[in-house]
């Protein structure tokens, strides 16, 4: 049985829900800064064609049941901020890979914590998923940080795992498994 895609989930500041091709303006002005894209080489967008058919392919694993996509808005503004997704899904093994994109004008406020942390409490809670998965550029410091403080753990580097523009990086592997998500929110309540 498919994995269910939520209509919505809501945090105290913002509404993480599915993608729609009428978010691919605000996503593209999301990935079209270097400094967000500087460290996941395959998300870079020069163009709104390039968005376009980035949102076609996704599109066909969200309808594939491989992924969820969602966009991050502010919602009191239903402003679109930056997206995150489930992808990877492998249902036998109750296992997804994470990734998430910020707007360079929305870093240092929380928001990114706040969506993350929502999205595993529901792939946890009510996709009934066993782990969870990220792979990030080591150099992005931010983002292992982000991962750490969310329970993640960094259980290995892949040795240069990606190319992109002939630059060689590796990939630091982080993992959370479910029960230990739960035991963490049990400490902090």
């Amino acid at each position: 049985m498919p994995l269910t895609i939520p209509s919505r989930i809501q945090t105290a500041r913002l509404t993480i829900r599915p993608i729609q091709e009428s978010d691919l303006e605000a996503v593209f002005a999301c990935y079209n800064h270097h400094e967000v894209t500087r460290y996941c080489p395959p998300t870079r967008w020069d163009s709104m064609e390039t968005a376009r058919n980035w949102f076609a392919r996704i599109q066909q694993r969200v309808a594939d049941g491989g992924a969820m996509q969602f966009v991050i808005e502010l919602t009191a503004q239903r402003t679109v901020i930056g997206s995150c997704v489930l992808f990877k899904i492998d249902e036998s093994s109750l296992r997804a890979e994470l990734g998430y994109a910020l707007g360079r004008n929305y870093w240092g406020a929380g928001y990114m914590h706040e969506a993350l942390a929502a999205l595993i409490e529901h792939a946890f809670s009510q996709m009934a998923l066993h782990r969870l998965e990220a792979e990030i550029d080591p150099r992005n410091e931010a983002s292992a940080n982000s991962l750490l403080r969310l329970g993640f753990v960094l259980e290995g580097t892949l040795r240069e795992r990606w190319i992109d523009d002939d630059e060689i990086s590796d990939a630091g592997l982080y993992g959370l498994l479910a029960r230990d998500w739960f035991a963490r929110q049990q400490a902090i309540r």
